[in-house]
């Protein structure tokens, strides 16, 4: 028993003995830290809640190429993203531009918000009105007693 720990702790020692710093996938990490800077702006067309930096889908890595490629091109930021949007449209974006196809994403929260606030403004407004007793004349008091006195039971 005492050898098999040694043993197992002997390649435990070994394994991490060999163990490197990863290498960069682009020859240049400068490319490569634009290419991340790029991609965490940009959303996984399959995972759609993960940034494309973040994502391990086949088209996400297909897409990470393609965005190492046009930066190597020299191309600029905003003709990447020029580049993908004309082809993926705005959903790639994280932060799609504030323009008139948007507004219901940018505002519509905020607008539920305020419809929301003012709701329950009346609601509760015509609660506080309402609980006021009814003011009733002489004949309607006496309609009332008199159903009253009708229904008591006999104690």
């Amino acid at each position: 028993m005492k050898y098999l720990l040694a043993l197992i702790l002997a390649l435990q020692c070994a394994l991490t003995c060999h163990a490197g710093e990863a290498i960069p996938l682009a020859e240049d990490p400068v490319v490569e830290q634009r290419m991340i800077a790029i991609s965490e702006e940009l959303r996984c067309l399959v995972c759609q809640n993960e940034s494309l930096a973040g994502s391990r889908a086949d088209l996400a890595m297909d897409l990470r190429r393609e965005l190492r490629t046009l930066v190597k091109a020299n191309k600029s930021d905003a003709e990447i993203m020029e580049y993908m949007v004309s082809r993926y449209g705005d959903f790639v974006r994280y932060r799609p531009p504030v323009k008139p196809l948007t507004w219901m994403l940018w505002f519509g929260p905020f607008l539920l918000l305020i419809g929301a606030l003012y709701f329950l403004v009346r609601v509760v407004r015509r609660q506080q009105s309402g609980s006021a007793a009814p003011v009733l004349d002489a004949e309607q008091r006496k309609k009332a007693q008199s159903l009253l006195k009708d229904t008591e039971l006999p104690s």
